[in-house]
């Protein structure tokens, strides 16, 4: 299979909202509801990917000619690259009727291990999503993030660990999925965390604990102070989404502040290995990746994975030969130009 094989054996299984473009830009599912669209103007993905095409890298080959190396320390696993698949919740809804949650994540997971990345697995209402894709991260070596949503306490607590049971080694929580309406719903209900219940959470998972969904330097202080091991700057885990900024906008500032003390991740309109480097560039530790990793699933299972990350590498490493950088250490602001 190639990768336009496994994109149009997507187009024959996805929909109807996502339509797997030849650029997944935002602009044909716009404001669909549900789907990977948005409520309201349905504008952040466009702004997302649009402001990572207005970031320009310097080229360099004047240079040493030798090996480039993307391999990227987690908390002490090392990847091939600084690259994940973001979690996905819903995905028979948003997507298509193709795989449940728990199908999608006993491909996803497995599939993003043996390609030399991770994947960040999602959550629902249902506590068998959650738990079948903490299993499968287990089965995995703990290759994976399993991702819980700002449940109540007894709730949130009973799903960190039941992760903990299935050998996660790595916990994150959308925070930003508090404007879904869904959890709005619950009793007690779902919700922002003030930064002493964050604490209260991250000292309970007594394991490297990452907030998503942080989109301002005060929000990732926050965050820190809370004991937070790394953050996600992401702006559409709780679709709620007009009138903010593209992550790309505000990565630099947030890595100004907390560059080193914390996991810097980014996710949002990041599309190809170029990307990958411009936002290493801009300060981030590594990057996220949601409706491709979809798209890989649905068009060709683990096999669709691995060609997208291989794909990915490929783009990354011949980013980074042609800016005369050989490793992620060398990756810095300095590449960037400056018109």
């Amino acid at each position: 299979m190639t990768y336009q094989e496994m994109l149009a054996a997507a187009r024959a299984c996805s929909g109807p909202y996502c339509k797997v473009c030849p650029v997944c830009n935002g602009k044909a599912c716009g404001a669909t509801m549900p789907g990977p669209g948005a409520k309201g103007s349905g504008t952040v993905a466009v702004r997302n990917y649009e402001a990572w095409q207005q970031v320009f890298l310097n080229m360099d080959t004047i240079c040493e000619n030798k090996p480039v190396d993307t391999r990227f320390n987690f908390f002490g696993q090392t990847y091939d690259l600084p690259v994940f698949a973001a979690p996905v919740g819903a995905v028979k809804l948003h997507y298509g009727e193709k795989y449940t949650d728990q199908e999608y994540n006993q491909i996803l997971v497995p599939a993003c291990a043996e390609a030399g990345i991770a994947a960040f697995t999602g959550d629902g209402v249902d506590p068998a999503v959650f738990a079948a894709a903490s299993q499968a991260i287990g089965a995995a070596g703990g290759r994976g993030i399993p991702t819980v949503k700002p449940w109540d306490k007894e709730t949130l607590f009973a799903k960190l660990d039941a992760a903990k049971a299935s050998g996660a080694k790595v916990f994150a929580m959308d925070i930003d999925a508090a404007g879904l309406p869904f959890l709005k719903g619950l009793n007690p209900p779902a919700g922002p965390k003030t930064t002493q219940e964050l604490r209260e959470i991250v000292e309970y998972a007594q394991v490297p604990f990452l907030v998503k969904g942080v989109m301002t330097v005060k929000g990732a202080l926050k965050a820190l102070e809370a004991g937070a091991a790394g953050i996600v700057v992401s702006n559409h885990g709780g679709r709620v989404q007009d009138g903010v900024p593209p992550t790309a906008q505000v990565l630099p500032a947030i890595a100004d502040a907390v560059k080193g003390k914390m996991m810097i991740l980014v996710d949002g309109g990041i599309r190809n290995g170029v990307d990958v480097c411009k936002a290493l560039a801009l300060g981030a530790d590594a990057v996220m990746l949601a409706r491709p990793y979809v798209t890989s699933v649905y068009g060709g299972g683990a096999e669709g994975v691995a060609l997208l990350t291989q794909k990915l590498k490929a783009e990354l490493q011949d980013t980074m030969a042609m800016c005369g950088v050989h490793s992620l250490a060398e990756i810095s602001r300095e590449m960037l130009f400056q018109g």
